[in-house]
């Protein structure tokens, strides 16, 4: 369980194919105080600690993943998803007794949004996004969602795009200040949005 708040800024440094796609992330984590199966919210993705080193972490990433999430890019992009050099958004999972600073997040990403239009907005940065189709009836204005792991609030829905408001904290602390148009983003709608929306269903 996670909670959007990113804690840190990791870069992909090896990625290698064995069955299941590996990848090594360098962090500023304390290394020392990570144990082997630890889950590591990476992008947004819930990934599993397989091996560790001073100042980097090892993941598995399985087919199923790769096709949910932007790890693996688009059909049409095969030059897309996560290459060396990538910066991603971490955080470690949540603690009993921690502070929910965001919402709570699973790290099970739903489906990937398309950036289609920024703009700055004050000091801040206005995000537009293409949400997929089966996901946009759980987005609400006002409601939360977790963008690359990151807790974001919903300004406007129209149809199947939505737009969130980046402030300059924000872009400093994360991968958003290197954001622009055409990417995809890891999407993970609020849980309660979700379930509602079951239950709804289940009644009907």
């Amino acid at each position: 369980m996670f909670t959007g708040i990113i804690t840190d800024v990791g870069t992909v440094t090896e990625l290698e194919r064995r069955g299941d796609l590996r990848a090594r992330i360098a962090t500023h984590y304390d290394t020392a105080g990570i144990d082997i199966g630890a889950s590591i919210a990476s992008d947004g993705v819930c990934l599993t600690v397989i091996d560790l080193g001073p100042d980097w972490y090892d993941v598995e990433i399985s087919a199923e993943t790769l096709s949910k999430t932007n790890i693996g890019g688009a059909d049409n992009d095969p030059s897309g998803g996560w290459q060396t050099g990538k910066t991603v958004n971490l955080e470690r999972a949540l603690k009993v007794g921690d502070e929910l600073g965001g919402h709570i997040v699973s790290g099970h990403v739903d489906g990937v949004a398309e950036i289609i239009a920024m703009e700055d907005e004050g000091d801040s940065t206005r995000i537009r996004f293409r949400a997929p189709h089966a996901l946009a009836r759980f987005i609400a204005p006002k409601g939360s969602v977790a963008l690359n792991g990151t807790s974001l609030t919903v300004n406007e829905v129209e149809g199947d795009t939505f737009g969130i408001n980046v402030i300059p904290h924000t872009q400093q602390v994360t991968t958003w200040g290197q954001a622009k148009v055409g990417d995809r983003v890891n999407l993970e709608v609020d849980t309660l949005a979700r379930y509602v929306a079951r239950l709804n269903e289940v009644a009907a």
